[in-house]
C-alpha cells in the first residue's frame, strides 16, 4: 500500500553547538497511515509534494491540504494528520537546536500556521535529498552535513512559500532599492501608502528586524564593498551610501562593524590585476568566474 524509507540520528552535544541538528529524515509515498494524535519534543518539517490530505489542530479544527504543502510540527503541540484515500508523496526532516528560536523569530518557522501552501516543492525536496544522501552508512561527516542541510532546508521552505513572490517581498525590494536615499522611516512608509507601524510590521515579518536596521544593513554592506574594492575616500563612500556627514558615518560604521572604515579597508582592500580596484563593483552583476579548459 505504501513505501517508506527512514533514518534517525543521535548527534552529540558538540554538534548541537552548530545551532541546528538533524534528528531524522524520511521519504514516503502511497496510502500512508495517519500520524497521531501525538506530541513530540522537537521540530519536524513535513513536505507534501504530491496528493492531498488533512491536518487536525489541537482544538479539533480540520484543515484540508493539497500538494505542494508544508506541515510544521512544533515541540509540545499535539498534531494529527494523514493523506486522503489516494495517498500522497511525503518527505520529512526531524530537527532541533538553539537556532530554532532565532528561525522562529525571523519567521522561517511559523508555529501559528501548521499548514503552509508552497509554490513548489523542488527546492525543499533537493535539501532533503542532500540529507538522505548524507545518511549513508559510515559517513564520518554525517552530523555536520545534515546540520548544514537543515539550515538550507529552512531557507528553501521560506523561499517556496506560496505567499512569497519569486522576486522577493515587494516592500523589502523597494526599501533595498531606495536604501541610499535620505528618507526617514516615515517617508519610506508614506511612499508605500503605509503607516510607520504597518511598515515595521511588514519588515519584521519579512526580514526579522526593524526598517531602520534593515536599511542600515544594506548601507553598511555596500559601504564594505566600496571600501574593499575601490580607492574612494571615506567621505565619498559615506555619500554613496546615504550619509552626508562622514564623521557620523565613521562612528556608525565603527560601532556596528567593530572596526573603523580606514582599518576595514586596510584589512580587506587589495590591488587586483586588470583594473578591478578602479571600478565600483555592481552587486547585481558580479564578475563571472570561469574555469580554464585543460
Amino acid at each position: 500500500m505504501y513505501h517508506t524509507w527512514m533514518r534517525y540520528f543521535t548527534p552529540g552535544s558538540i554538534h548541537r553547538r552548530l545551532g541546528l541538528v538533524c534528528l531524522g529524515v524520511g521519504l514516503q509515498h502511497g496510502v500512508l497511515p495517519a500520524v497521531g494524535p501525538r506530541t513530540l519534543d522537537h521540530h519536524v518539517a513535513v513536505v507534501i509534494s504530491a496528493g492531498s490530505g488533512w491536518f487536525r489542530t489541537p482544538d479539533g479544527q480540520h484543515i484540508a491540504l493539497t500538494a505542494p504543502a508544508l506541515i510544521w510540527i512544533t515541540p509540545g503541540v499535539p498534531h494529527h494528520y494523514g493523506p486522503d484515500p489516494g495517498g500522497w508523496d511525503e518527505s520529512f526532516v526531524d530537527f532541533d537546536g538553539p537556532a530554532t528560536d532565532t528561525y522562529t523569530e525571523l519567521g522561517y518557522i511559523d508555529p501559528d500556521q501548521p499548514v503552509i501552501p508552497l509554490s513548489d516543492a523542488v527546492g525543499p525536496r533537493a535539501a532533503i535529498g542532500r540529507i538522505a544522501r548524507a545518511a549513508r552508512r559510515g559517513n564520518p561527516l554525517l552530523e555536520v552535513e545534515t546540520a548544514a542541510a537543515v539550515h538550507e532546508l529552512l531557507v528553501a521552505l521560506r523561499r517556496a512559500r506560496a505567499d512569497t513572490s519569486p522576486a522577493g517581498d515587494p516592500v523589502l525590494t523597494a526599501l533595498a532599492r531606495d536604501a541610499f536615499q535620505p528618507f526617514s522611516v516615515a517617508e519610506h512608509a508614506a511612499r508605500h501608502g503605509m503607516t510607520p507601524a504597518e511598515l515595521r510590521t511588514a519588515v519584521r515579518r519579512g526580514a526579522g528586524c526593524s526598517p531602520k536596521d534593515y536599511l542600515l544593513s544594506i548601507r553598511l554592506r555596500r559601504a564594505k564593498e566600496l571600501l574593499a574594492a575601490t580607492e574612494l575616500p571615506v567621505a565619498a563612500v559615506a555619500r554613496r551610501v546615504g550619509y552626508e556627514d562622514p564623521a557620523y558615518f565613521s562612528r556608525l560604521f565603527t560601532r556596528r562593524v567593530g572596526t573603523a572604515p580606514v582599518r576595514f579597508r586596510e584589512q580587506q582592500g587589495r590591488t587586483v590585476p586588470g583594473g578591478w580596484s578602479d571600478r565600483v563593483p555592481d552587486p547585481e552583476h558580479p564578475p563571472t568566474i570561469t574555469t580554464p579548459s585543460t
